[in-house]
């Protein structure tokens, strides 16, 4: 194994804390690994890890090593993209977030049919429903659904309108009574998404006509599929996205509740950093995105 490729392995370890965990970063075996550290060791005629059943650790001369050899490594991979965008080809990690529902619902998709694509990407997918610091966790993009934020440390780019609406199961609508206006929501049991203290506030509106009900009751949720969930246990009337209720308003587990009234507009939503120009494996990652939200699965 060469040097370069001797440093790549070093540096897993040392980011890893493990030579298991270093292997399967780089596909490699622990046996394999191990050779390229005590070849590395030989050569260098010092050691670099300190290896217990628990941990490995760097000794004073590992630590030097790291220090002068990551900023090497790393700016021979930026040459490498540079040099592939150059030639104009998608590749390297795309580090996305994007909420739970969506994930699960759109994104195995997306990601299948991009591989096929741009072979020479990896994009590697959190999914949270909290907003996350896409700078300081080092994300290249967000996935977000979400109203308009005043966020001046994130570029943004909205994608698609995301189309909701209030349900509940037609069984709690039996015992309970359906209702026939905003104001008869009162004597509901609301479900309430809430991403942090605040109650949430159904803002509804049919014509000229506006109401805001605030959304009070047993359950409140971060995440809308358990709020749906909810409405099939016949706890309440929730506010929530279309496409994830889709399939139970086809098929009669869910009713639409105040159907001629509609909630303030959300967007499907790219957040990126504060890029000067959007990384080419970003970009195309991007327009792959929109492209298929638009023509093939629209929200």
């Amino acid at each position: 194994m060469g040097e370069l490729e001797s440093i790549r392995v070093f540096l897993a370890i040392v980011e890893q804390q493990s030579f298991a965990g270093a292997a399967r970063q780089l596909g490699l075996t622990p046996a394999s690994v191990t050779r390229t550290i005590a070849a590395l060791e030989d050569r260098l005629g010092v050691q670099l890890l300190v290896r217990t059943t628990r941990q490995v650790s760097l000794t004073s001369a590992g630590a030097v090593y790291a220090a002068r050899v990551a900023p090497l490594a790393e700016g021979l991979a930026e040459a490498a993209q540079e040099t592939r965008e150059a030639q104009g080809i998608a590749s390297g990690l795309i580090r996305v977030s994007a909420p739970l529902s969506l994930g699960m619902r759109v994104l195995p998709a997306v990601l299948s049919q991009f591989a096929t694509l741009y072979p020479q990407t990896h994009v590697a997918l959190n999914l949270s429903d909290s907003f996350v610091d896409i700078v300081e966790e080092d994300y290249d993009l967000a996935i977000r659904i979400s109203g308009p934020r005043d966020d001046k440390s994130t570029i943004w780019r909205k994608i698609s309108p995301v189309p909701r609406v209030l349900v509940a199961a037609p069984a709690y609508l039996t015992a309970n009574g359906t209702p026939a206006d905003p104001a008869d929501l009162a004597g509901h049991t609301c479900l309430s998404y809430r991403s942090d203290a605040r109650d949430e506030v159904w803002e509804l509106s049919h014509g000229p006509s506006r109401r805001n009900h605030r959304a009070t009751g047993r359950f409140s949720t971060n995440n809308g599929d358990v709020l749906a969930q909810l409405a099939l246990n016949r706890e309440g009337i929730a506010l929530l996205p279309r496409f994830i209720v889709e399939e139970e308003l086809s098929t009669g587990r869910l009713t639409e509740v105040l159907p001629g009234w509609s909630a303030p507009e959300i967007w499907l939503t790219l957040y990126y950093p504060p890029y000067e120009r959007l990384p080419l494996k970003v970009a195309t990652f991007s327009d792959f995105f929109e492209t298929y939200v638009r023509e093939t699965r629209p929200l």
